[in-house]
């Protein structure tokens, strides 16, 4: 073994001894980081709440109420004025078609 490799062993032995003299304070460490991580998240998504992001967030909200009134102004079709504006269905055309057929096996004269 180079000695490389030793020294990691050792850092690792050492951080080993360490984690299990005091596993209380590890956890207590622990608890304090998470607990600050979420008091970061929750401020951070308040934050991003209050205050829509740019330009193109404001008319995103803008577009999105007009949306909204346009849609409660506008009044319910009856069932009656529905059927009316469909088109008839057009019947299937009754031509009797035929195939002719072709010069399949004859190649085409081609420059190549």
């Amino acid at each position: 073994m180079n000695v490389r490799h030793w020294f990691l062993s050792g850092i690792i032995v050492l951080a080993l001894i360490g984690l299990f003299s005091n596993p209380s304070y590890l956890l207590r460490q622990a608890l304090f980081v998470i607990v600050i991580a979420a008091i970061i998240y929750v401020i951070y998504r308040v934050i991003r709440m209050r205050k829509p992001d740019g330009k193109d967030q404001r008319a995103f909200i803008r577009a999105a109420k007009k949306t909204k009134r346009k849609h409660k102004k506008r009044p319910t079709a009856s069932v009656s004025s529905i059927q009316s504006r469909k088109k008839p269905i057009r019947k299937k055309s009754q031509a009797n078609l035929t195939v002719i057929e072709g010069k399949k096996g004859k190649k085409k004269n081609r420059a190549f």
